[in-house]
């Protein structure tokens, strides 16, 4: 049914991280699923980049590849049946975007749920699952 299972996961917030990872892999486990982590990240803005290094982009993306491989060995799923990805760029943009070129039949998120912090500054899980093209199963904290 879920042949392939996406699991967007924010580094920020490790907690909810594995919540969603326990989900997911119980749910790849169920189903014989391909599994893959993503992490998002935000672009910098112009302006700062003549202030950072020039090696500073790749340094970055090997401590984010470093973080999301450790969450990554942490789940109870086939090494051949999971990889993970770092993305740069809107969140909900991108992983819609992976979601449909990867394939994903399912995407596993996190949510803080609702309140009125979200109304003004809006919610990632809400737009993922407003727009997504397949299932999306959302874990409450």
């Amino acid at each position: 049914m879920f042949g392939k299972i996406l699991l967007p996961i924010d580094i920020t917030e490790p907690e909810m991280g594995k919540l969603a990872a326990q989900e997911a892999s119980v749910l790849a486990k169920a189903f014989n699923s391909e599994l893959r982590l993503v992490n998002v990240q935000s672009l910098l803005p112009i302006a700062v980049l003549d202030y950072v290094e020039k090696d500073f982009e790749s340094e970055i993306l090997e401590g984010l590849e470093q973080e999301v491989s450790a969450l990554a060995d942490g789940i109870d799923c086939p090494r051949e049946r999971l990889s993970t990805k770092i993305l740069f760029g809107p969140v909900h943009h991108k992983v819609l975007a992976e979601a449909e070129a990867w394939g994903a039949d399912l995407i596993v998120l996190c949510s803080h749920g609702s309140g009125p912090d979200r109304f003004l500054i809006g919610s990632t899980a809400t737009a993922i699952m407003q727009r997504a093209k397949c299932s999306v199963w959302v874990v409450r904290r």
